[in-house]
């Protein structure tokens, strides 16, 4: 007993010697659960967790201990934290390496080191802390956060010196700043105590996504939200469609304030601004400075002409270009207008819109016109909104006499309406067939009203005014009124309409009263009324008897040539077949029309005074057979073609109606164009049409078409124009040719029954080559078909890409006579045109006269057109 206790001493006392040992000869204490000491004591393990100390302030948690004695190093392994309580710095890891002569820790895999007192969390795939010169080198997924002023930074390799609060980053570098600001860089240097970030290499700064900065470098101050750098460019819109660009040689920008300044500028403006993309508007100055409010550009320079080694075309240079954000104006202060750097215009001050105002009052680009009736003219519109739905333009023309003229443009848009109306005025105006001087207007107008009726799909009231109270008005000031939509189409004729539409899903109505006035015409017979009329269309069925069933009405009253007074109803049931192919390939069809016309007229030779019912009907029976035949690199179409139509009841006398067919209209079914009547009698019409396509390009082909008709006897009502009233019709044709990309031909040619004497020739011909374009017109009519001869030429040729030149004129073989000639020549480039025009015209319209003129013209893209009469007598002196 007395030797198990003597046993059990000396164990005890050999254990707490070697611990005594480990504790007193080594640099580190363990305070570990189990401990493994190999190698003659040089090798020291701790197997599970425990805590391992040493005498300078560091404490080591960890799963795993493995020290060795002969190198002073310790490695830690699972769940490792490292704390340095003597330089407040703690990393956590899967695996530390305590290099304890260096003073240097190695950690690896899921590493995250912990600045208390500068607030910073770093997190990579390793790190190493060098104690003594408190520096961190994290390489990897290195990922920098500040936890209290909320930016954090990514890069593959940090370099962190806490005793002078300095980040430093090699290679690729993210910053993300308060989730609003996102700056990639290279070579990053963050002086932490001033929070300054800058870098030489090249920098791309975000804000919000919206504004993107690029500089060669940069410096960033976080706490004043305050960028600089070198080679700035700023895209405004990032990634949107319509973004501009701005340069500066350098810069200063408040992010947050959004007040800069630079110095070097140029403003590129998105290309489209002003409608076309081959624009670059731009300005540039020697500085910039601005807030959200303004911006200043000094001794600046705006043009919008394509960018290259050449002064632009046109451009304006000023003292002080300031842009007025809130104001949304840009002013200009002791401005020149320059043509290739020559000044020609000086403004004092002005200042109009910024191209992001759509409807913004203030005066609008000046008018420069030149007529030979009025001499040179100068207008300088004025836009005012009045509400937000409402504006109104008033355009004030200054000439060379003492003429005055005024247009007024009012317009309103609603929920459910909109509304314009032009009024012109002109004071003093005097013909050249009067020595009496006048005033005269012009009154245009239109309202479209959605009425919004509940059982229609639409349902619209549209009112239209047209009137002035000079006959050649709209002649003699054309060039005035050119940028007036509501001008009519036809200078001759004004129409004055009140129209209701209705579409509904089973069928449509329209109704409604026109005035027509004939300007051409003496006063007591050049107005037409027709008060009121209708149109009603439906179909009864899309499948009876594998065909389609329609049905239409309509009708007028009509009063013209003072007193002559029509009444018409009409309707209509129209049966249109499906197609059927026979076995032998044969496509036949057929189409029934029925007519009911209820009429009556006053001082009308068409129609009786006294109410009329008439029934019509005719039947359409179609047969064709198309063939194909391909041949190379050819398709070849036949398709003979005949269509015979049986009318049995009479139609209305259109003897002398200037009515034309073709065979683009010979196989209609109403190819006369006439609406209270179906084309008497019966009549085969017969028709070959044939065509070579390139199988490969369907564009370059040849195609010819012949037609005639045939009928059983004369039939007198039928327009003789046509002569379908013939019992055999002219052979009528058409060749059209486009094999070649040189040269176009659309032949259209009418030839007599016994094929002799052509009474009809249209020629269209088109010819190309390289910068060289001609385009004839050829129109022949004789015997039945009519009694003109003109032949038209308009050629062009390109010099080159801004140079060329025009020639066009028109000539009445008929009368010998040459109705105008038109020569010009044309300099054009992306945002200037100037031009000197040629133009003779033989036209004679009461106080328009015949006129020979020569003009010179300048176009400045987007800011002016300017025409000028040159006096040919003072270029001879």
């Amino acid at each position: 007993m007395k030797n198990n206790i003597l046993y059990i001493f000396i164990v005890f006392f050999f254990y707490i010697s070697i611990i005594s040992n480990v504790n007193s000869n080594e640099q580190f204490n363990f305070d570990v659960t189990e401990v493994e000491i190999l190698k003659n004591g040089n090798l020291i393990k701790g197997l599970k967790r425990g805590t391992v100390t040493d005498n300078n302030g560091v404490t080591i948690d960890a799963n795993q201990f493995e020290y060795d004695k002969l190198t002073n190093i310790l490695t830690a392994v699972g769940n490792v934290k490292v704390r340095d309580t003597i330089n407040n710095q703690f990393i956590n890891a899967d695996t530390i390496t305590y290099y304890k002569n260096l003073e240097e820790f190695h950690a690896e895999n899921n590493v995250t080191a912990v600045d208390k007192i500068n607030n910073y969390i770093i997190n990579s795939d390793t790190i190493t802390y060098y104690r003594n010169l408190e520096k961190i080198i994290a390489k990897k997924n290195v990922k920098v956060k500040d936890t209290v002023n909320n930016y954090r930074i990514f890069s593959d390799e940090i370099i962190y010196l806490k005793k002078i609060a300095k980040i430093s980053s090699l290679g690729k570098t993210k910053v993300k700043i308060q989730s609003e600001y996102i700056i990639d860089t290279e070579d990053l240097i963050f002086l932490i105590n001033e929070n300054n970030l800058s870098s030489k290499k090249k920098t791309t700064v975000k804000k919000n996504n919206s504004e993107v900065y690029y500089l060669d470098k940069f410096r960033y101050l976080i706490d004043i939200n305050e960028l600089k750098g070198e080679n700035i460019l700023v895209i405004t819109n990032y990634n949107l469609p319509i973004s501009d660009k701005i340069y500066f040689s350098n810069g200063s920008f408040n992010l947050k304030k959004q007040n800069f300044l630079g110095k070097d500028t140029e403003v590129k403006i998105h290309k489209n601004i002003f409608g076309d993309i081959e624009n670059d508007p731009r300005i540039m100055g020697v500085s910039a400075k601005g807030d959200a409010t303004k911006t200043l550009v000094n001794k600046g320079i705006f043009t919008s002409c394509k960018q290259d080694d050449n002064c632009p075309p046109w451009s304006i240079s000023a003292e002080q270009i300031v842009h007025d954000k809130q104001k949304k104006e840009i002013s200009y202060k002791n401005a020149w207008l320059k043509i290739y750097d020559i000044p020609i215009l000086y403004f004092p001050k002005f200042f109009h819109p910024d191209p992001t105002v759509n409807r913004r009052s203030g005066f609008l680009k000046p008018q420069f016109n030149s007529s030979d009736i009025l001499g040179s003219s100068f207008a300088m519109p004025y836009f005012s909104v009045i509400a937000e739905n409402r504006d109104f333009t008033f355009v004030p023309y200054f000439f060379e006499d003492d003429l005055q003229m005024f247009q007024n443009e009012y317009r309103e848009i609603n929920k459910n309406s909109e509304f314009i109306a032009n009024f012109g005025y002109i004071n003093n105006y005097k013909t050249s067939i009067s020595s009496k001087k006048k005033s005269v207007f012009n009154l245009f107008s239109k309202l479209n009203l959605d009425l919004n009726f509940e059982n229609f799909d639409s349902s619209n009231l549209y009112v239209s005014i047209e009137k002035v109270t000079n006959d050649t008005y709209l002649k003699v000031f054309e060039s005035n009124i050119q940028n007036n939509f509501l001008k009519p189409e036809d200078f001759n004729i004004l129409k004055n309409e009140l129209k209701l539409s209705l579409d509904h899903e089973n069928y449509n109505f329209i109704s409604g009263i026109q005035i027509f006035e004939n300007l051409q015409k003496e006063s007591s017979d050049r107005h037409e009324y027709i008060l009121p009329y209708y149109n009603f269309n439906t179909t009864l069925s899309e499948n009876f008897s594998s065909g389609v069933l329609n049905f239409s009405s309509n009708g007028d009253n009509v009063l013209n040539n003072t007193n002559k007074l029509t009444s018409r109803i009409t309707n209509d049931l129209n049966y249109i077949g499906s197609d059927h192919i026979s076995s032998y390939g044969f496509k036949n069809n057929i189409e029934i029309y029925l007519k009911n016309l209820n009429s009556a007229g006053k001082n009308n030779s068409e129609y009786k005074s006294s109410p009329q019912i008439e029934l019509m009907s005719l039947i359409d029976l179609s047969t064709s057979l198309p063939l194909v035949k391909e041949q190379g690199n050819y398709n070849n179409f036949l398709t003979p073609k005949l269509s015979f139509k049986i009318n049995p009841s009479d139609m209305k006398n259109y003897s002398n109606s200037d009515k034309t067919v073709n065979t683009d209209n010979i196989f209609g079914n109403n190819r006369l164009g006439i609406s209270d009547s179906l084309e008497a009698g019966r009549s085969l019409t017969l028709g070959l049409d044939y065509r070579k396509e390139e199988i490969n390009n369907l564009e370059k082909f040849f195609e010819i078409k012949l037609a005639t008709v045939l009928r059983d006897k004369e039939e007198n009502f039928v327009p003789k124009k046509t002569t379908l009233n013939k019992k055999s019709s002219n052979l009528f044709g058409s060749i059209t040719t486009s094999f070649t990309e040189y040269l176009n031909l659309d032949y259209n040619f009418a030839i007599d029954n016994d094929y002799n004497t052509f009474e009809y020739n249209n020629i269209s011909t088109e010819f190309t080559l390289n910068n060289f374009e001609t385009k004839f017109s050829f129109v022949e009519e004789s015997g039945e078909m009519g009694d003109s001869n003109y032949i038209e030429n308009n050629t062009s040729f390109n010099f080159d890409n801004s140079n060329s030149i025009k020639f066009g004129t028109r000539r009445n073989r008929k009368l010998n006579l040459t109705e105008y000639y038109d020569l010009v020549y044309e300099y054009k480039n992306d945002c200037l045109t100037a031009g000197i025009k040629y133009k003779k015209t033989y036209y004679e319209d009461r106080d328009l006269k015949p006129a020979e003129n020569l003009f010179f013209s300048v176009t400045l893209i987007p800011l002016t057109t300017y025409e000028q009469k040159i006096d040919r007598e003072s270029l001879s002196n």
